[in-house]
């Protein structure tokens, strides 16, 4: 393995179960490769069935401790974890950065992101409370409890592991279950250094247990009869197999998947600002690795030419490089397999006729990110234009920086072209008519809609998805009552 300076040196992976901390495991190591270099730079242990089988042992003698913990001490520990993860946000930034590739400037939201998620659920940890569903005049007296599950097993993806830990875990133990958590393999670092603050801001030992790991592990706690529910994260083709592995139990899921999210662009909407957002949350940020970026820009034709020569040239000011260089905005993709793939679809529609390519297309070479990164996962920042909306470009999710452009000429087209995906997650519209802006909300077939805007997740609005984007919800009372079960205590007059 190569020498790594000190701004790219990475801790040991380990993995957590209770409040040891394991080197090894049984489903051996993978190679992290640094997505800005393409070299191997550290091995990473892999959970397997083995240790699942230990941190869920963990987990049930934790969660008797955390569900008899008061809810004002379980607030004030959440609390607690929230200083944590800001007062070591310049690490969990570094470390998101080399561990999947993400540029800097996007990449100091995680950590503040996570802190906000677990502070807002902090409060809600003492203010859970049942009710009264009858009483007189009738001869009982009933009341309901929310009780936690117990042991939760929580699967984050690797494009936004820290966000994701702030979005599933603050609400699970809110809820005073306890979860054990798989990372995926390729990035373990920043949910590494998470599972140690926990310790640190005193929440006990088994409460929260980290695995990195693959296939394995995953079906060991997708499959474990302790794991009383599962919330994932990830795509449509591992949430199809956790279904069919967690029948047998009838085990409740919580998916939120992929997207294909449709930006539907009015002649009246403010075009700068439109432009820039459709640029950087869809190219920019993150490389276009994120579920519900607006990857489909659907544009009126009066001003259709207008805005595919803005955003050629605002793609054009993008620069790519080093993601931890504070003036880069478009790092690597995670890895190699991911930058063939999206180079595969790039290149099938090129040579397609069903669009036309504006600008990038090509994997970036040492001319543009420098020779010490010309082995890295750089795919140039590409736009394509008059995409047919029947086309695989503008049906699969690409997951890369890659934006399709269609015109539309009325507001019917617009909506039936944005409907037509087996897709859900979010849908955006710029326009300055807010009765249109409304009326189209309505029919828009997605779980989020972002008006003259990008997406802006907050821990208190509901985030999820239908069809292929997923089922349930995080954020808001919605996400905490994922990880809560509705009891009913019955109470008949024992004299008769």
């Amino acid at each position: 393995m190569d020498d790594l300076s000190p701004s790219r040196a990475l801790p040991q992976a380990q993995l957590q179960i209770g409040e040891r901390f394991l080197d090894q495991g049984s489903a051996g190591f993978y190679d992290h490769v640094d997505p800005a270099t393409g070299k191997v730079q550290a091995r990473v242990p892999l959970a397997g069935s083995a240790e699942v089988e230990q941190a869920v042992v963990a987990a049930k003698a934790g969660f008797e401790i955390w569900r008899k913990t008061s809810p004002r001490q379980r607030r004030d520990l959440l609390n607690r974890l929230a200083d944590l993860l800001v007062a070591n946000a310049d690490e969990l930034v570094r470390l998101s950065c080399i561990e999947n590739g993400t540029a800097l400037k996007g990449a100091f939201i995680g950590p503040h992101l996570a802190a906000a998620w677990t502070r807002y659920y902090a409060g809600w940890a003492d203010k859970l409370t049942g009710q009264v569903t009858s009483s007189h005049p009738t001869d009982q007296f009933a009341y309901t409890l929310a009780e936690p599950y117990g042991v939760v097993g929580i699967i984050i993806t690797w494009n936004g592991p820290l966000i994701s830990l702030g979005m599933k875990v603050a609400p699970a133990l809110a809820a005073g279950n306890s979860v054990v958590v798989k990372p995926s393999e390729m990035t373990p670092y920043a949910a590494g250094l998470f599972g140690k603050l926990v310790l640190e801001a005193g929440i006990p030992p088994g409460v929260v247990n980290i695995l990195p790991g693959g296939a394995e592990a995953g079906e060991a706690l997708v499959t474990h009869p302790d794991v009383l529910k599962i919330s994932f994260t990830g795509g449509p083709v591992s949430a199809r197999k956790i279904q069919q592995s967690s029948a047998a139990l009838l085990k409740p899921l919580v998916f939120e998947l992929g997207g294909k999210s449709a930006n539907l662009l009015f002649a009246d909407a403010d075009l700068d600002r439109a432009v820039e957002n459709a640029v950087m949350f869809s190219i920019g940020m993150m490389s276009g690795q994120g579920c519900a970026f607006p990857t489909r820009l659907l544009v009126e034709r009066s001003v259709y030419d207008d805005v595919v020569a803005r955003v050629e040239a605002r793609v054009r000011q993008l620069v790519v490089g080093d993601p931890l260089d504070p003036d880069v905005d478009v790092g690597p993709v995670v890895n190699q397999a991911a930058c063939q793939r999206i180079m595969a679809m790039v290149e099938k529609a090129k040579a397609s006729g069903e669009c036309r390519l504006v600008i990038g297309g090509e994997r970036a070479g040492a001319d543009l990110v420098g020779a010490d990164r010309a082995d890295g996962f750089y795919v140039t920042p590409t736009v394509f234009a008059d995409v047919k909306p029947d086309s695989e470009l503008a049906q699969q999710e690409v997951f890369g920086p890659v934006l399709c452009i269609t015109p539309f000429d009325a507001e019917e087209e617009a909506v039936a072209i944005a409907n037509a995906t087996e897709y859900g997650l979010a849908a955006y519209i710029q326009t300055k008519n807010l009765n249109r802006a409304l009326r189209l909300s309505t029919e828009l077939r997605a779980g989020t809609v972002c008006i003259n805007g990008a997406m802006q997740i907050q821990p208190e609005s509901p985030f999820g998805g239908e069809r292929l984007s997923g089922h349930g919800r995080e954020g808001g009372r919605e996400g905490l009552e994922e990880f809560l079960r509705i009891k009913t205590v019955s109470i008949a007059n024992a004299n008769g």
